[in-house]
């Protein structure tokens, strides 16, 4: 749904096709606010999220966040969640000329981190940010069900799918013991 993959923008146009692009402009911005401010308030870790990511970034994965919603949005979230010190980078539809699916988040991390885009591993609960992952060339596209996409929704554009984000550690484990 647009609700679950389109941008501030998207949403915002759907609902109000006939404003002028000046009050569209004002419209999202004032989403855009409500969303971060409302929406990091309300945010909830799924279960062993937290001990997740830390287990990641103990492991020296750089991570960063791609979402359609806005960057503060999710710079909030990450702060209200106690994760934002472990990521490099969070880039929201905002942050970039094209969102998901578009490549650019994809291209913004590797400037950033100096990794090329075949060392990014994608994790995504929807067909967007598995389509991003392929547009940007990253190396492995990883869907999950801990969120919005069903098996039958990302099996066609995944090189893998886990129960959930949680299952990442112990599967990225498994693979670097195949390639030694």
């Amino acid at each position: 749904s647009i609700f679950a993959s389109g941008t501030n923008l998207d949403v915002v146009e759907l609902w109000f096709p006939r404003l002028s692009d000046e009050d569209q402009m004002l419209a999202v911005a004032r989403f855009n606010q409500i969303t971060s401010v409302q929406g990091s308030a309300m945010a909830v870790a799924l279960p062993g999220i937290v001990e997740t990511l830390g287990t990641l970034h103990a492991r020296s994965y750089r991570l960063g966040v791609a979402t359609n919603d806005s960057t503060s949005g999710a710079e909030k979230t990450l702060v209200t969640l106690g994760v934002a010190q472990l990521f490099d980078a969070a880039y929201g539809y905002d942050a970039v000329a094209n969102p998901k699916p578009a490549p650019d988040t994809i291209q913004a991390f590797c400037d950033l981190t100096g990794l090329k885009p075949t060392q990014v591993a994608m994790i995504g609960d929807n067909r967007h940010d598995l389509e991003m992952a392929r547009a940007g060339g990253c190396g492995l596209a990883v869907g999950v069900l801990s969120g919005t996409g069903t098996r039958e929704s990302l099996a066609g554009i995944a090189d893998v799918i886990l129960d959930s984000v949680v299952d990442l550690p112990d599967f990225l484990s498994a693979r670097v013991k195949e390639t030694i």
